[in-house]
């Protein structure tokens, strides 16, 4: 009996219209919990990387307050989230077609074929996913594919 959350495994005589008819696209839910633990993550990686950085130079605590005190926005801190994400995501999907939001919901990275995504693809994922409000893309897209901006 195949276990359902186990990723397919094409042979390379398999058809690839077959392969394509055999990728179910992930569904919201998957792609909110995917968001959701990616983004702790990625979260937790800036705050433990600055807090450790900062016990051996606490001058660079001063990089990350506000330019001035009623800024809502710290433009180092917002480059410390993309560094971070990209030393994330890129990796990870790029190496092994995974997040670890992915694998808690069982759903991976693949081109429209079916196959692994090109560094290219994954790096243009990654950077789409920086754009403000991307994620809400999911829920004005094909209900039926589920798919965001960096799909």
């Amino acid at each position: 009996m195949n276990d359902p959350n186990e990723s397919p495994a094409f042979s390379p005589s398999q058809h690839r219209a077959e392969r394509i008819a055999a990728l179910v696209p992930a569904s919201r839910a998957q792609r909110l919990v995917n968001l959701l633990i990616d983004s702790a993550i990625c979260a937790a990686a800036a705050l433990g990387g600055l807090s450790v950085w900062s016990a051996f130079d606490p001058d660079v605590l001063k990089l990350l307050q506000p330019a001035a005190p009623d800024a809502a926005w710290n433009p180092t801190m917002s480059l410390i989230m993309l560094c971070v994400q990209f030393a994330y995501y890129v990796p990870m999907e790029g190496i092994f077609g995974v997040t670890l939001g992915k694998l808690v919901t069982s759903t991976r990275v693949v081109d429209e074929q079916g196959r692994p995504p090109s560094w290219g693809q994954v790096l243009g994922r990654t950077l789409v996913r920086q754009v403000p409000f991307e994620p809400i893309t999911i829920l004005f897209g094909d209900p039926a594919r589920a798919t965001a901006w960096h799909d």
